[in-house]
């Protein structure tokens, strides 16, 4: 706990802004995708950069979509 304390208050202030962002924006492109809006987004709210890599990883690339696709044609 003492680290924490330890970080800068401007540390605090600039991570506001990136969780928030972050959040809202993976919030309204996965639902655009219809891809899991409400897990990206609260899972964008509280780390910071991994669900953007995994976000475009598994959805902006297509590969989740893919493996949807495939299971509706078998």
């Amino acid at each position: 706990m003492e680290e924490l304390n330890r970080l800068p208050v401007w540390f605090w202030l600039l991570l506001i802004p990136i969780l928030l962002g972050q959040s809202t924006w993976l919030f309204i492109d996965a639902r655009k995708r219809d891809s899991i809006p409400w897990f990206w987004g609260l899972w964008g709210l509280i780390h910071f950069p991994m669900p953007l890599v995994f976000y475009f990883i598994f959805v902006r690339s297509g590969w989740f979509r893919r493996g949807k696709k495939d299971r509706k044609n078998k």
